[in-house]
C-alpha cells in the first residue's frame, strides 16, 4: 500500500547532501508562517516536483476539501488535496534540497511519516529540517523569537534559540522530527510563535524569520524580498487596525512590557475579540469597506 500511496513523477537523480525542509497547512501552522516559509523558500531556489503523496489514505476530505474551479462551465476542475515533494539543486550553497509541502494528514500518521521517510531515503537525504508555528503571547511589534529543536545541537549553534520545555500534544512536524532522529538522520525544527491576536490572519513576519533561520541551518540563501515586503505591509495594516481599539492597544502594550522585562505577560485578556476586529479591518482594507 505505502508503493501505491507514493507516486514517482521522475526517476529521482543523485543529489548532494540533500536535506528534506518539510511542512504542514493546519495545526502546525499558524498564521500560515510555516507554510508561507516553506513556499517562498522552495520559489526562491526553482524547486521542481518529483513525487507525490495520494491524499486517499491518509485524509478526511471533509476536513481537508478538495476544491472545485467552476468559472470555465464546461469544464470544472477539481483538485484533491496531496502532499508533494520537490527537489531544488541550488547553484549558491553546497547542498540540494527536497521539499515536502501539503496538509497536516488526518489519520495513519505511522504509515504516512514512514512513507515519507522511505522516499527521502531514495532521495539520499540525511538531514531533515521541520517548520512549524504556533499561537503565542507575544506581540507583533517585537522580534521573532524562535524556537529550536534539534537532535543534533551543532546545526544550531550560535542562533540563540530558546531551549523548549514544551510537553503535550504535537503535530505531524513533531512525529517526523522524531522518527527521522530515531532513525539515526540529523533533526531539526524550527518553531515561530505569532501573536495570539492575529490568529486568523497569514503572517509574513513568522514566516520570514523561519526562512532566514532556515538558511543558517541549510547553508542555502534564499531571496527574502517577497516577505520582507509583506512584512511591512502587514505590519503597517495591523498598526492601523490597533490605533482604532483601545483594547488591542492595552493588549500590545502588555505584551511588549512582558517582552522586554522577559516575564509572563500579567493578567491577559483573551484576544478572540479582538482578533475579530482585526480580521474585519484587514479585510476592508484589502476588499472596501463592506455593505452596510
Amino acid at each position: 500500500m505505502n508503493a501505491d500511496a507514493l507516486r514517482w513523477e521522475r526517476a529521482p537523480e543523485r543529489l548532494r547532501d540533500p536535506a528534506l525542509v518539510f511542512a504542514f497547512s493546519g495545526w502546525n501552522d499558524a498564521g500560515q508562517a510555516a507554510s508561507s516559509a516553506l513556499a517562498a523558500a522552495a520559489g526562491s531556489v526553482d524547486a521542481e516536483p518529483v513525487a507525490a503523496i495520494d491524499a486517499e489514505a491518509f485524509y478526511d476530505f471533509q476536513v481537508v476539501r478538495p476544491t472545485i474551479d467552476l468559472s470555465e462551465p464546461d469544464a470544472p476542475r477539481l483538485t484533491w488535496p496531496e502532499v508533494r515533494l520537490l527537489v531544488a539543486r541550488p547553484p549558491a550553497g553546497e547542498r540540494d534540497l527536497v521539499f515536502l509541502t501539503g496538509g497536516e494528514p488526518s489519520h495513519r500518521w505511522r504509515t504516512f511519516s514512514e512513507l515519507v521517510l522511505g522516499a527521502a531515503d531514495q532521495l539520499g537525504v540525511r538531514h531533515y529540517v521541520g517548520l512549524g508555528s504556533l499561537l503565542a503571547d507575544v506581540a507583533h511589534t517585537r522580534p521573532v523569537s524562535l524556537t529550536g529543536i534539534t537532535s543534533s545541537p551543532e546545526l544550531v549553534e550560535g542562533m540563540g534559540f530558546r531551549p523548549p520545555t514544551y510537553r503535550g500534544p504535537t503535530g505531524i512536524v513533531g512525529v517526523i522530527h522524531a522518527m527521522a532522529a530515531d532513525a539515526g538522520h540529523a533533526a531539526v525544527s524550527l518553531w515561530a510563535p505569532v501573536p495570539h491576536y492575529l490568529s486568523t490572519t497569514p503572517n509574513p513576519k513568522g514566516a520570514l524569520a523561519l526562512m532566514q533561520a532556515l538558511t543558517q541551518v541549510v547553508g542555502v540563501p534564499f531571496s527574502t524580498l517577497g516577505l520582507q515586503q509583506a512584512t511591512v505591509a502587514h505590519e503597517r495594516d495591523v498598526a492601523a487596525a490597533i490605533e482604532r481599539d483601545p483594547n488591542a492597544q492595552a493588549l500590545v502594550e502588555r505584551l511588549e512590557q512582558a517582552a522586554d522585562e522577559q516575564t509572563d505577560p500579567p493578567g491577559m485578556p483573551s484576544g478572540d475579540s479582538i482578533a475579530d476586529e482585526i480580521e474585519r479591518f484587514l479585510r476592508q482594507r484589502e476588499t472596501g469597506p463592506e455593505d452596510s
